[in-house]
């Protein structure tokens, strides 16, 4: 997309991981209500494509197999993609990685906001500020107008479940790589049992991934419905949307849930800053203890309870 005097054309680099995608929905928006007219596109991984595909406020999705820079052949194709005539990239990952893309392969001329070294428009120090709130700042920075992403885009249709009117999402999985961000599985069943006798229904949902996590706490929490690896993205946000309340690991589908609106709190560890990677929400919080397995089921209902959720 050449930029001309009557559109200009705007890249933003985002790789994920899936909750920090999510966290960046705000500043997407934000970045089209700044540029309504624009040509903006998406740097992100083919992991994440066919979600940001559905996004509204892209006009093209580019895919970063983030290879070696010794395969030349794919490194070629993000130098290439990177060396159009962009008016501004914003950098919302800040990676060593993108940091030697404005080294090596962006044009002089092109306006980059980002933490790279010698960019135009560097960012300040976000030392504890949240990720969200972070991107917001960049996205302002770029011009962007100050918005809340509206989320009625993704949808799905998850009938086939017949779901009850009340239930409850829990997440009892995270990234493989890092297990010690695991709340106990002997928590999870307990706390879906309590919420059992509340009188909801209790769904457990993740990916296959989340296979030994999610069979640990069906063993003490039989009356649960597994539903990991049997929902998309969007349909999880469905999911997690039409839930009475969701409470979950530090994990992309907790941000989601909390972007949705739902009641939701997050477990968190040793492993979790929450001043710069807490979900924001309408309706969500988190509990930290170190160790994780300190928190207990009754606290997780008691901040329920005192958010109303219950």
């Amino acid at each position: 997309m050449q930029s001309t005097t009557t559109q200009k054309a705007i890249l933003i680099i985002k790789h994920g991981a899936l909750g920090d995608l999510i966290q960046g929905l705000d500043a997407y928006a934000s970045v089209r209500a700044g540029f309504p007219d624009a040509h903006i596109a998406l740097l992100t991984t083919s992991a994440f494509a066919p979600l940001a595909v559905k996004m509204p406020w892209f006009d093209e999705i580019i895919i970063d197999q983030r290879a070696s820079f010794f395969n030349l052949v794919a490194t070629y194709k993000t130098a290439s993609q990177l060396w159009r005539q962009w008016d501004s990239i914003i950098d919302l990952q800040c990676s060593k990685r993108t940091a030697n893309y404005h080294r090596f392969f962006t044009p002089s001329l092109t306006n980059w906001y980002g933490t790279a070294t010698g960019c135009s428009h560097p960012m300040p120090d976000f030392t504890g500020v949240n990720n969200q709130q972070r991107m917001c700042t960049a996205a302002k920075m770029a011009g962007g107008i100050i918005v809340e992403a509206d989320m009625t885009w993704l949808k799905a249709d998850i009938t086939q479940f017949e779901l009850p009117k009340r239930f409850a999402v829990l997440i009892a999985g995270c990234s493989p790589a890092k297990p010690s961000k695991r709340w106990p599985s002997h928590h999870f069943a307990s706390l879906a049992n309590i919420l059992t006798r509340q009188g909801l229904t209790v769904v457990l949902a993740g990916t296959n991934a989340d296979r030994e996590a999610v069979d640990s706490v069906r063993e003490n929490a039989p009356d649960t419905i597994d539903l990991s690896g049997k929902t998309n993205i969007p349909m999880l946000a469905a999911l997690c949307n039409q839930a009475s309340l969701v409470i979950g690991n530090d994990t992309g589908p907790v941000f989601l849930a909390a972007k949705t609106g739902t009641p939701t709190v997050m477990v968190l560890g040793a492993d979790t800053d929450p001043d710069m990677s807490a979900p924001v929400g309408a309706q969500c919080s988190w509990i930290q203890k170190v160790p994780i397995s300190d928190i207990t089921p009754d606290m997780v209902i008691e901040r329920l309870t005192s958010m109303k959720a219950l």
